[in-house]
């Protein structure tokens, strides 16, 4: 790729960079040196933050760089990360930067009590240095360690010079310890924004796949408006099929994921028969193999119905309305629909009824189905996208963790 079109490839690409205060302005600065690429500065007071403030600006970013792996693993595990995501890795030239001043402050640098980094990153930097691990204490990031936990290993230990990835436990330490703060390198940021931009454009390139539907449906209104708002165009196919064409991007948009096809159900409410099936391929020939496969599997489902078609002969019922199921019946249909088994949706609707229809947190609703809360979060989003569940506000947890959101099910 010449210079040139490297810069036309990225003109407009917003980055939202998230850490404390002290770290985002100067990462910020190194992203904006490379052409074409603007920042969205997002600090926080602590890493637990950084969750919240992912899903809070998650529509006005098309990446996200975190100055350290805490924050980008705490938003990872949240499943906040809806764009393509990297961080700045502490090991190599910032820990190598780190050690040279410590050197400089008469610190022994042999023995050291280190938090965040791998065992293994901190035993090769040495060893590139020259510099024995014998004396050297590390506690790796895992999910479960906070900064609580990261302060009392620090402690514990002797009274060796700490290294720390955490502004967190900087403070705590700070008039105790020695206590160097690992700042990130300009060269471990571009490292870190050059792996952001090649996994960027490769989204952009699969978010620019054809998608193509063939629609089924008698009456014609509003099929034109469904098609514009999906960034699409519109024209006749044969035999009364309707051709839709269109990007993955904007379908997997419109779909909340391919998930669920709202302008199923807006279609049905003029037509007895409608039918949708949509192909994503590499190429326009290949799109519209997969869109008549799907839309044979359409046929077969009932006259209300909505299938995607990918490669590997993958098909995702998009969406499915029968007359009037009731009772077990109904619950295999909603299953179909939000890709939940029927066990799961019975739990839902038990946790519902012992709640007497009152809004449920994610937590509780996390203990009654015996599943981590984001797995919780998970279902109920899918629920949210069928329009099966809606969210009424959220619960303080009472810790420095995020809030907890309310749900009303409407299953």
């Amino acid at each position: 790729m010449t210079e040139n079109s490297e810069r036309e490839a990225w003109v407009g690409i917003v980055i939202g960079v998230v850490g404390p205060h002290d770290l985002v302005d100067d990462v910020a600065a190194v992203c904006e040196e490379q052409p074409g690429v603007s920042t969205l500065r997002l600090d926080y007071d602590h890493e637990s933050q950084a969750p919240a403030i992912v899903e809070a600006h998650a529509s006005s970013v098309e990446g996200w760089l975190f100055t350290g792996i805490v924050p980008y693993m705490l938003s990872r595990d949240a499943d906040a990360l809806t764009r393509p995501a990297a961080f700045v890795d502490y090991s190599g030239a910032t820990l190598l930067s780190a050690l040279v001043r410590l050197q400089h402050e008469g610190q022994d640098i042999t023995r050291l009590s280190i938090d965040t980094l791998s065992a293994a990153d901190v035993q090769a930097t040495f060893a590139e240095a020259g510099l024995p691990t014998a004396d050297l204490r590390t506690l790796p990031y895992r999910p479960e360690v906070t900064s609580k936990k990261a302060v009392a290993f620090h402690r514990k230990g002797p009274a060796h010079a700490v290294i720390t990835c955490l502004s967190s436990v900087h403070e705590a330490l700070r008039d105790e310890l020695h206590v160097l703060r690992l700042v990130p390198s300009v060269h471990s940021v571009r490292v870190a924004l050059r792996q952001l931009m090649l996994t960027a454009e490769g989204q952009a390139q699969e978010d620019a796949q054809i998608a193509i539907g063939l629609v089924e449906v008698a009456n014609e209104e509003g099929l034109l408006r469904e098609a514009t708002a999906l960034g699409g165009t519109l024209a006749a196919f044969r035999g009364g099929t309707h051709l839709l064409v269109t990007t993955r991007g904007p379908l997997h948009d419109a779909t909340g994921g391919f998930t669920g096809l709202p302008m199923l159900a807006r279609l049905a409410a003029q037509n007895d028969v409608v039918r949708v099936g949509f192909g994503l391929g590499r190429s326009a020939a290949e799109a519209e193999s997969l869109a008549r496969r799907a839309l044979a599997r359409a046929r077969r489902i009932g006259e209300v119905a909505a299938v995607l078609s990918l490669r590997a002969d993958t098909d995702i019922v998009l969406e499915s309305v029968t007359p009037a199921p009731t009772g077990a019946q109904n619950l295999s249909v909603i299953a179909r629909r939000v890709g939940l088994s029927v066990p799961t949706l019975e739990k839902l609707l038990e946790a519902r009824a012992a709640a007497g229809d009152e809004p449920l947190t994610t937590r509780e609703i996390a203990e009654r189905l015996a599943v981590q809360q984001r797995t919780a979060r998970r279902m109920l989003h899918r629920l949210e996208l069928a329009g099966l569940a809606e969210r009424t506000g959220n619960l303080t947890s009472g810790s420095s963790g995020r809030p907890l959101t309310l749900y009303r099910l409407t299953l």
